[in-house]
């Protein structure tokens, strides 16, 4: 039967068509500026308070170790297959903190895809979302993980770069640059619809 809509009903459209279309403007940025960084992701065996401080100690090793593999100037594509090719001698760096400490636990590390919450960091942050990143799981992988950037370098110790050194070397676009250090508006409430979005894309895909 043919009829006029009301106007909450028209309402309610309107609102799917704006968040539907929003959306689809998020996750292309987030997308776009997932593709080019590369997350530093590591696992602790346990809660324990001994497993969490060991965790800190494989993730200082194994950023050190990372740092020493990118050639000069790389790009993202070089600091994958640096990291790719070298993801044995990543773990065995993880492993030798856990033996000095006295454990036995192993220690993996692949490069995969998964989902992040949004983060801040010291002078940048990371909407959530879907990334590449350097995984390293200690032992059991039960533990609380510790997270960051491993390309760019922005999380490597005195290697660091800052956002602006990863601008200037092309890492990051400029909205990408004012996007991760909030230079603009909305950046707050842009970031919490960005983990929305993921956790509304999560719910639908299960």
């Amino acid at each position: 039967m043919d009829r006029k809509l009301k106007r909450w009903e028209l309402a309610l459209m309107f609102g799917l068509l704006i968040a539907v279309a929003a959306g689809s403007w998020l996750g292309r940025e987030q997308g776009e500026l997932a593709d080019s960084v590369i997350r530093f992701h590591v696992i602790a065996n346990s809660d324990s308070r001994e497993d969490q401080a060991l965790k800190l100690a494989v993730r200082d090793r194994v950023l050190a170790q990372a740092e020493t593999l990118y050639p000069e100037n790389a790009t993202l594509e070089e600091a994958r297959t640096a990291l790719e090719g070298h993801l044995n001698a990543l773990a065995a760096a993880g492993r030798a903190v856990v033996e000095e400490q006295g454990y036995d636990y192993p220690v993996s590390a692949q490069l995969t895809d998964c989902w992040f919450p949004t983060k801040e960091y010291e002078g940048f942050a990371l909407p959530a979302g879907n990334y590449t990143a350097l995984r390293v799981t200690i032992g059991e992988g039960k533990g609380q993980n510790w997270w960051c950037v491993a390309f760019p370098p922005l999380c490597l110790g005195a290697a660091s770069e800052t956002v602006d050194q990863a601008l200037e070397a092309g890492h990051f676009t400029p909205d990408q640059g004012a996007l991760v250090t909030g230079d603009g508006e909305g950046y707050v409430l842009k970031f919490k619809a960005m983990e929305l979005l993921g956790e509304l894309q999560g719910l639908l895909s299960s």
